[in-house]
This record gives C-alpha cells, structure tokens and sequence, in this order.
C-alpha cells in the first residue's frame, strides 16, 4: 500500500514523501520540480541534497532575474545545453495529483522557455523496489523548436559509475559514438576505459569537471553507494538522432556530485505537443561493487535485463 506524508524536509520547504513501505522518494513541492530524496525506508539517500546552495549559475540571474540553483536529486532539462537557456530558474511551488501508485507532479510553465514540465513517478507492480519515472516536457511557445528531453540525476558524493559500452557486432564499422567536453581529461584517474564497460569514481577532492556521452544501446547504468546500487533504466531508440554527436547517455562528476543523464531523440515539437522520456529506477540492496568485467557481466545479466 502506498503512503503519502507531507512533510517540511532539510531547507527545501514543503515536500511529499511517497514510499511503498520498501523504497521511499520525497518530491519537492514549494520549488520546481525535483525528486529530491530517493532511498530505502529508513536509508541514505542515493541524491545529492545541496543545502548550502553551493552550486548556480550567475547568467541566469543576471538575465532572468532569478538564481538557478542544482538544489540536487532528479529533475529536467531539455538538450542541448545553453547559457542561459537551460538555466532559466525552476525554484517555483508545482501541482501534484497523488495516483494510485505514485505521483504527477507538473511545474508552471517557464516564463522565458514557454516550456512547462512534468514528472510522473509511480511504484512498479512488479518490483517493489523499480519506479518508473516517465520525464515530459510540453512546448507551449507560439512555433515549433527541437529540443530533447533530457533527465538528469544527480547522484551524492562518493559512489562509483558502472556504464555499459556497446557490444554491437558490425564488422568494418565503428559501434561506438564517444562524446567529450572540452575539459575532459581522458586520463582522469577518476575514469577506467575497460572493453566492455566504463566506470568514474565520483570524488570529493577532485576539482576538475569530468563529462562523456556515448550511444548507450544498453540503455542502462548503475551507481553503487554505501552498499548498495542504483540502476537507471531508459530506451535507446536505434537509427533516431540525439543530441552531442548523436549521445542517449551523459554523465558528469565534479567535487559535489555525479550525474546520470538519459535523454530522448531530438525532435522538432510542434507548440502544444508533449515529448515524454520514460526511464525506471531500480535499487538493490546490500550489492557488493563489481571489480572486474566479468562481476560486471554478471551484474547486468541479474539486474539490468
């Protein structure tokens, strides 16, 4: 059975706790939309929470007048990335209608963008420890414009990536599109290229940004903390085009945190038209971090199917 409790959490104001009695999520409700907790009962969150506001972006108040802080947990953005565009301020209360399993939870629609997003995230009836999150974002601007839908999660401090690589046979072509930023340090210690997989150890003292992008067809990555793992779950719709050199799979890790981000086919989407990117989130309990490829293979074959 589903519990709803409205609760004051951290500094974040009015917030809705949704748990399943096995794996709890807690929704902002008095700024923006933001999964701001996700956990097991009575467990550490797998979100960052930044509390001291350590992490904006001036541009946005300079030209919106208001600041654009990450605040932490999941929220949307729509690819590709711009100053200031992308960091048109979401600290606004939102709706939310409780279902059955779960919640939608939609934000106002933004000022500058004309953009209005919405977030529904309900408990799978299959696992109770699985959501699925399905990211919307409607155009309610005057004229079509091509965006992707772009879900990011940002994960809290300490925890270690595991990204699947493509393992497409496709004789004298290449199978593998590899997207870097130009502050990527590709011998960042923080990163191990394998054969089959990626792994970036998220770390504290690290002060260099680090951010890849690849055409993740295994349409999942996993972030394992404090003993347990966070798995992200989308679609990777073959032959479509996506953002960054043609990416359906981001991830980013400064000092605070890392993120995981999925996003969908761009597409040109016409004004009242709803593009939706659904992904599940899976968590697992008391799973020993993989130290090699083959625990890694054995990993994905139990839970990533």
């Amino acid at each position: 059975m589903i519990q709803f409790e409205e609760l004051q959490y951290q500094n974040y104001g009015k917030c809705l706790k949704v748990s399943n009695g096995k794996v709890a999520f807690i929704a902002t409700l008095d700024i923006g939309i933001r999964i701001i907790s996700l956990a097991f009962e009575g467990g550490k969150n797998f979100f960052l929470e930044d509390l001291d506001r350590e992490s904006s972006c001036a541009e946005a108040e300079e030209k919106f007048g208001a600041p654009w802080y990450i605040w932490g947990g999941h929220r949307i953005w729509q690819s590709p990335e711009a100053k200031p565009r992308s960091y048109s301020s979401d600290h606004l209360p939102v709706a939310v209608t409780k279902l059955e399993n779960g919640v939608r939870i939609t934000a106002p629609q933004e000022q500058w963008t004309l953009a209005q997003k919405e977030i529904e995230i309900t408990f799978d009836p299959k696992n109770d420890c699985r959501l699925v999150v399905k990211n919307r974002v409607t155009n309610h601007g005057a004229w079509p414009y091509e965006f992707s839908v772009w879900a990011l999660s940002v994960m809290a401090a300490g925890g270690v990536e595991i990204i699947p690589m493509n393992n497409k046979e496709t004789g004298l072509l290449g199978n593998r599109v590899l997207a870097l930023w130009p502050y990527t340090n590709m011998a960042d210690p923080r990163v191990t290229w394998g054969d089959k997989y990626i792994t970036l150890r998220q770390d504290p003292n690290a002060t260099c940004p680090f951010k890849l992008g690849l055409n993740n067809e295994r349409s999942w990555a996993a972030y394992f903390l404090n003993g347990d793992a966070f798995i992200k779950g989308y679609t990777h719709v073959d032959g479509e085009t996506y953002p960054d050199f043609g990416v359906s799979y981001e991830t980013y890790t400064g000092d605070l945190m890392l993120e995981m981000e999925s996003l969908s086919p761009l597409k040109l989407v016409d004004p009242e038209e709803t593009v939706e990117l659904v992904e599940t989130w899976t968590l697992v309990k008391d799973v020993k971090l993989p130290e090699n490829e083959a625990e890694m293979k054995a990993f994905e074959d139990q839970f990533c199917g």
